[in-house]
């Protein structure tokens, strides 16, 4: 537990880490796939799954209907990861 005492600098996180560009385009894509799933009808905000991409963005991967599928979450995390959250 890495901040027992001390409140946790989500500033500096952002600012590190989730406001980069690279980080910002991932996002997008991941919101982009939710989002046509949704407008489908096959998820639910709070339903507990997750928008799979059947060939991974990091492999070349679009964010196109024909490339997407609905996993439970536990499913679609299960995967081994390189150490840049790469499917291996």
């Amino acid at each position: 537990m890495p901040y027992v005492n001390k409140p946790r600098p989500y500033k500096k996180e952002y600012e590190q880490y989730d406001g980069t560009p690279a980080v910002k385009k991932k996002r997008a894509a991941r919101n982009k796939a939710r989002a046509i799933m949704k407008k489908a009808g096959l998820v639910h905000k709070g339903d507990g799954k997750d928008v799979d991409h059947k060939q991974a963005l990091s492999k070349g991967g679009k964010s196109v209907r024909s490339n997407l599928r609905v996993k439970s979450a536990s499913a679609n995390r299960s995967y081994a990861r390189n150490s840049d959250h790469s499917i291996k």
